[in-house]
């Protein structure tokens, strides 16, 4: 004996199939389930406080120095080296270094694939902000 399906309960398998979609999705969202060009998590590299100023203020303007970096995010010089060469190994940002005199200065500025991994993460941060508060 053949089964037939009604409209209405086709509908609600619909619905319940896009609801698990949705709810799939925000859980991806909080889980941080986001993978760079390289499938690497690239938001771990982001989630660190220095390397994520680092990025926003190099977003914000072409260039800075190494010291105004760290004025800006009032961190020592080998913390912020440390965090520097991390952004650099990803190809996130670039490194100019040359003497004013016989003083060295080191420029930075953010690459294109730093940008793409900024606005990623912020989008991630958009989202898991949305699910958690219920939106």
């Amino acid at each position: 004996m053949a089964r037939t399906v009604s409209k209405a309960a086709r509908r609600d398998a619909s619905q319940r199939s896009e609801k698990k979609v949705a709810s799939e999705e925000r859980l991806r969202a909080v889980a941080g389930f986001v993978l760079d060009d390289d499938e690497r998590d690239f938001h771990k590299l982001l989630n660190d406080r220095i390397r994520l100023g680092v990025l926003s203020s190099l977003a914000v303007v072409d260039r800075q120095s190494f010291s105004e970096l760290k004025g800006l995010l009032e961190v020592s010089d080998g913390n912020l080296s440390v965090h520097t060469r991390k952004l650099e190994e990803a190809d996130y940002l670039r490194c100019e270094k040359s003497f004013s005199g016989r003083v060295p200065r080191s420029e930075f500025s953010i690459t294109a694939k730093g940008k793409r991994a900024l606005q990623r993460y912020l989008a991630h941060m958009e989202a898991l902000i949305e699910v958690t508060q219920g939106s």
